[in-house]
């Protein structure tokens, strides 16, 4: 009997979608692109809502195993109606990344308004109150992810600028969280393959005795649309501008009808993963723009994924 290759590098828990419409206490179009942290023996995942008035803000959800959540009564942050952050986030904020450093956890998110797309930074101690820090990228630029230590006496983020219509993955580096540069391309779309249209950072880097693992999204663009694809790349350890390998094929592929069909047909966008003692990933991942659903699989599987040679 030959045996056939699996479709996937990473294998969907069977009670996908874990969190959709319905499971939402309070009224909203969608919900999609969760971020994860554990705490303890609990799992906490940060939300994308788009509400009824059609700009995104952010929920809670909770879970004992990282598959059972109950999301919380009321969102946990909204878009600034006031104040000196109201005009850089009137039409909302979305896909937030959230990055232990030192104790703290930290929220990459993008702010949308009148100037389109930007990187803010937030800080929270419980997920429920969150202090903006301020706007750490120039506009069009979105898909950031902190590194959770810092690199040669800084801190490290990858993000997704747009220059002539191309968007690759670049690092920067910054003493203080605020001010940013150093600005280096790490990667970037590859012409026919899943990624051949645009790429970008999806999972704050995985720290891994090879170096830096980036769960990363590609697109590829077809006669009828874009499909959203989730792939990985390792960086070296003391220079992320460095790949020491990159996945040929996709961790993760729209199959299912729930990543078929939706808001947004044909995507699997991850925004996090929690990787447990025992080397086992869970990455948690929007699909459609209508759901929020988990995968799961082996660290090790991936990073081989990485250093397999193309033919």
């Amino acid at each position: 009997m030959v045996k056939k290759n699996k479709t996937d590098l990473l294998d969907r828990y069977k009670g996908n979608p874990i969190i959709e419409l319905e499971d939402m206490p309070f009224r909203c179009n969608t919900v999609f692109n969760g971020s994860p942290v554990k705490r303890g023996d609990e799992y906490l995942l940060l939300l994308r809502v788009e509400g009824l008035q059609g700009y995104s803000f952010f929920a809670l959800a909770r879970s004992p195993d990282g598959f059972n959540f109950e999301v919380e009564p009321e969102p946990v942050m909204l878009p600034a109606k006031e104040g000196q952050w109201a005009r850089w986030e009137s039409h909302g904020i979305e896909d937030p990344r959230i990055t232990e450093i030192e104790g703290k956890y930290y929220v990459l998110y993008t702010i949308v308004g009148d100037y389109g797309h930007f990187i803010a930074l937030a800080e929270t101690d419980d997920m429920r109150e969150f202090r903006r820090l301020g706007i750490i990228s120039g506009p069009g630029n979105k898909d950031g992810v902190l590194f959770p230590n810092k690199i040669n006496g800084l801190y490290a983020r990858l993000d997704r600028p747009i220059g002539n219509d191309v968007g690759s993955i670049w690092v920067s580096y910054s003493p203080d969280l605020i001010n940013w540069g150093l600005s280096e391309v790490v990667l970037e779309p590859r012409p026919r393959y899943w990624d051949s249209f645009r790429i970008g950072a999806s999972v704050p880097p995985l720290s891994t005795k090879f170096g830096w693992l980036e769960i990363y999204h590609g697109v590829k663009m077809t006669s009828s649309g874009p499909i959203y694809k989730t792939g990985a790349v390792l960086l070296d350890r003391e220079d992320p501008a460095i790949v020491i390998g990159r996945s040929l094929i996709p961790l993760l592929s729209p199959r299912k009808d729930y990543e078929r069909i939706g808001d947004v047909g044909n995507v699997v966008f991850a925004c996090g993963a929690v990787v447990e003692e025992n080397g086992d990933i869970k990455m948690y991942y929007g699909a459609a723009d209508t759901a929020i659903c988990v995968s799961t699989g082996k660290i090790n599987d991936i990073l081989s994924a990485c250093l397999e040679e193309d033919k």
